[in-house]
């Protein structure tokens, strides 16, 4: 590559008629310093990708295909920006194995898995870990649009297991909860974290994390009105992740947040 292309990242987007994928071929395209080279769905061969040329992919698709798409990635020697939800411990350590053990054509290569890509949501989850250690109580209430089809959201998976580790690291007791029956209505329980999904028309991405103590509470609110918002994230996951070997979980790990 000569000098100016070097400065040109090529990127192919998975999931590209989906409505997020939509949205970052739109913002690739709109992009000076990237170049949308592929456009993949459900049903398209892969070697689309794998013959375009792409040095980033992007992967918006689903839970069910994510991390299939992403060991095809690394074999193909691209790197790879998913924002797509449903991964587990498991799933991330076959990724990390996946990565030490690659091919010479796939050294060097990274996997950025981020929950979620707004600027205001990765914020929420940074101050929320930072908070977390001061209070008795934690709890967090996600909100989506009745078409996701996981819950809790990885977002708020992400949010509560930070703080659940904030809170270990302070040596905290498990917030106070005297519920002897009913524990349907408790939401789900991330790592000692209560986790309550709201599914409603309307709503695109929302999250708010409650912090109470005895007389005073903290409430950190986040709203996501349209999927625009998400894209300086993933310009900015696409632009670091050539930099960053090895696999990255959440976006917060390439803002200077410190």
């Amino acid at each position: 590559m000569t000098e100016s292309a070097s400065q040109t990242i090529k990127v192919a987007v998975l999931g590209a008629a989906g409505r997020m994928g939509q949205t970052v071929c739109a913002a690739v395209e709109a992009a000076p310093d990237l170049e949308l080279v592929a456009r993949f769905d459900a049903g398209d061969d892969f070697s689309v990708v794998a013959g375009s040329g792409a040095h980033v992919a992007v992967d918006f698709t689903i839970p069910a295909v994510t991390e299939a798409n992403v060991h095809a990635l690394i074999d193909a020697g691209i790197h790879a920006v998913v924002g797509t939800t449903g991964w587990t411990d498991e799933s991330r350590t076959r990724v990390t194995e996946h990565l030490a053990q690659a091919g010479p054509a796939s050294q060097g290569l990274g996997v950025l898995i981020a929950p979620n890509f707004g600027l205001s949501a990765v914020l929420a989850m940074t101050f929320a870990a930072k908070a977390a250690r001061y209070f008795e109580s934690a709890e967090v209430i996600e909100l989506h649009h009745p078409d996701k089809v996981d819950a809790p959201s990885g977002t708020a998976r992400h949010t509560a297991r930070a703080i659940a580790a904030a809170r270990a690291e302070a040596g905290l007791a498990p917030s106070p909860d005297a519920t002897e029956s009913g524990f349907e209505a408790r939401g789900a329980d991330v790592d000692g974290v209560r986790v309550h999904a709201v599914r409603l028309r309307g709503l695109v991405a929302h999250e708010e994390i409650l912090f109470g103590n005895v007389g005073e509470q903290l409430i950190i609110r986040q709203d996501s009105f349209d999927r625009v918002s998400f894209m300086p994230g993933v310009l900015l996951a696409v632009r670091e992740v050539v930099t960053r070997p090895g696999l990255t979980v959440g976006l917060e790990n390439v803002l200077d947040l410190t």
